[in-house]
């Protein structure tokens, strides 16, 4: 009985080792057999990575080769999702250690600073950026390499993180160039959708994209096309193996028709212009006016445009921003201001083509006009008074005269008229303005470009629901009133004097390059088109301006070496008056040289400076001596503003 029992217990024991096997041998056989493939797929999928490579960035230089953009190596450190732990303790562990080496807090929930973080956490960042699990979501740049060894050391304590080098942009320049070039980031939020749906480009919502400047402008040509790897990982996301490579392609570079030295100088004579009249803002712009490169285009107050580079700080931004004089902006192309009477080279112009006046017309100054009402037509005691800038008046002038002394009186009946003396009208003299350039943007590739205004009656009629009257023509006719300029439009006004007759489109690329050094595009001037005044016409403005040079408001900048032709402007804004009732003005001068064969056109504006004659035409003498080589003066100064224009 013992061994019947004894035999069947073996034989239980049999049947279940041979059901075991059985079972083994059918799990391996499914496993091996029949789903294999699917099971090779996913070791693959763990293993494997197809991962873009991005371009190297096009660099850029100045006309003469001297490099404004360069790229440098960077480390970013990025979290794989799919590799953080799926235990939320060993999660939390892994993401508290790279908060602590990366300064940056696990969520902003809980940071230690106990408020409103504005600096999100490593799991906001996670969240927001997450496209694939298997894809590398970048959560700091521009790591000190110090801590990127540090993590790549530890990385078997830190599954997830991955080390990469990346290239970052530098602007060895800094702000003095920074208005050309702008700066790289991530693309914002606002402009995500505009990127990833372009059907002809391969952007992903982690890439960095031109923000301002030159590196926005010309985008496309800098970025390059994206290559791909195949290659295969660890366990911790790192890179073990390259299987397949499809290099990328490099983006082309760029040459600007900006000279740095010049630059350097116009911003340096502007900043030391500034500081003695105690200013905050100026504009600098030159250009060759035979082809409309601008060859100095200086914004004050700047910024570094490397901060930028590797992401702003909140506060260094917050400080950026909250500026008053909001130095992010590119006055020469965005701001807008009354011309004052730099717009008096239009009103001589339109006034000459129409016939309004000629070369040996008269009128006389006696440093007020009473124009009068009319309502009250007869009565004195109701007539307006207009000044000029010069109270005892400047007698009996012709328009090279005026022009050289910038008489207010003379333009005011060059432009609205005054008894039985005919002028232009507001129609007349704003359709010149416009065929000058002013009142629409010049198209210059910059972001941001501002039109100014030309005003007439229906836009008064519109905006202040009143009509146009003489003393507005008045106004308008010395740049001052409701006309708006910017000083990017006044420097192509200035060059269409100088030129001739033409009007071009003002350009800042010189040349693009491809990686070997092979020209690509070369620069060509574009023309918008000829203003409708003879060469005769301009002639006599061309005399008027090198009169103001050699006897005029700009006899500062009056060089025995080069033959200069200037207009000076001072114009009024609302304000609180001086202690002698004058409203705060802005101080203008534009010029060119030499005045036979021009090479070079120039424009500097000082906000708030009092008087163009006495702040920007030194300003500008400094800047034609470094742009024709000739020795500074010793000792010469800014000084306190006497009467002028």
């Amino acid at each position: 009985m013992k061994k019947t029992h004894s035999n069947l217990r073996v034989l239980v024991l049999q049947i279940l080792i041979v059901a075991a096997f059985s079972l083994l041998v059918v799990r391996l056989w499914r496993l091996q057999v029949v789903r294999s493939e699917d099971y090779r797929v996913l070791a693959d999928v763990n293993r494997f990575r197809l991962v873009s490579i991005d371009a190297p960035r096009g660099v850029i230089y100045d006309r003469s080769g001297r490099l404004l953009v360069r790229n440098a190596p960077s480390y970013t450190i990025s979290i794989v999702p799919a590799a953080l732990p799926e235990d939320g303790e060993l999660r939390h562990i892994v993401l508290s250690r790279l908060s602590q080496l990366l300064e940056i807090p696990v969520n902003n929930k809980v940071a230690s600073t106990g408020g409103a973080d504005t600096q999100p956490g490593i799991e906001e960042i996670l969240e927001a950026n997450t496209l694939s699990p298997h894809a590398p979501v970048p959560i700091k740049e521009d790591v000190d390499k110090h801590v990127a060894f540090l993590i790549e050391e530890e990385h078997l304590y830190l599954p997830g993180a991955v080390v990469e080098v990346t290239p970052r942009r530098q602007y060895p320049t800094g702000a003095v160039t920074s208005h050309w070039l702008g700066y790289v980031g991530r693309i914002p939020a606002e402009q995500v959708h505009y990127y990833l749906d372009q059907a002809d480009e391969d952007y992903t919502i982690n890439d960095r994209v031109g923000l301002m400047g030159v590196e926005t402008t010309y985008e496309r040509e800098l970025r390059g096309r994206k290559g791909m790897k195949h290659i295969e990982v660890d366990a911790f996301e790192r890179e073990v193996n390259v299987l397949a490579i499809d290099p990328p392609q490099p983006g082309n570079s760029l040459v600007l028709t900006l000279d740095l030295e010049l630059q350097q100088a116009a911003e340096s004579a502007l900043r030391e212009g500034m500081h003695h009249v105690d200013c905050t803002a100026g504009v600098v712009i030159a250009m060759n006016p035979m082809s409309g490169e601008i060859l100095a285009m200086v914004s004050l107050p700047s910024y570094d445009n490397n901060l930028f580079a590797g992401g702003i700080s909140p506060q260094d931004y917050g400080q950026l921003s909250n500026n008053p004089e909001r130095p992010l902006v590119n006055h020469a192309v965005s701001g807008q201001y009354p011309p004052g009477s730099t717009f008096k080279i239009v009103a001589a112009a339109a006034g000459l083509e129409e016939e309004v006046i000629n070369l040996g017309t008269r009128r006389t100054c006696k440093g007020e006009l009473l124009l009068p009402n009319k309502y009250f037509p007869d009565d004195p005691a109701q007539a307006q008074v207009f000044k000029c800038w010069y109270e005892w008046g400047h007698g009996s002038l012709s328009i090279i005269d005026a022009l050289a002394l910038s008489c207010d009186i003379y333009f005011y009946q060059v432009g609205g008229g005054f008894e039985d003396f005919v002028g232009l009208g507001i129609e007349r003299l704003g359709a010149y303005a416009q065929s000058f350039g002013f009142g629409e943007p010049t198209g210059i590739a910059l972001p941001g470009e501002s039109a100014g205004l030309v005003p007439d009656d229906k836009w008064k009629r519109v905006n202040y629901g009143q009509s146009w009257v003489t003393g507005d023509t008045y106004n308008a006719v010395i740049g001052q009133g409701f006309v708006l300029v910017t000083p990017l439009q006044l420097l192509n006004a200035t060059a269409v004097v100088a030129n001739g007759g033409t009007l071009y489109r003002p350009q800042v690329l010189y040349q693009i390059v491809d990686s070997e050094g092979y020209i690509i595009q070369d620069l060509a001037p574009e023309v918008i088109h000829d203003i409708p005044v003879s060469a005769h016409n301009l002639e006599i403005v061309r005399q008027g301006m090198r009169a103001t040079v050699t006897n005029g408001t700009a006899h500062r900048i009056n060089l025995k070496e080069v033959a200069v032709a200037g207009k000076t402007g001072t114009a009024e804004y609302p304000g609180p008056r001086d202690e002698e009732g004058n409203l705060p003005a802005h101080a203008w001068f534009i010029a060119f040289a030499p005045y036979e064969q021009p090479e070079i056109a120039l424009m500097v504006f000082v906000s708030g400076g009092h008087n163009g004659a006495a702040v920007a035409v030194p300003i500008a003498a400094k800047i034609m001596r470094a742009y024709f080589e000739l020795p500074q003066p010793v000792g010469e100064d800014i000084v306190a503003p006497p009467p002028g224009d």
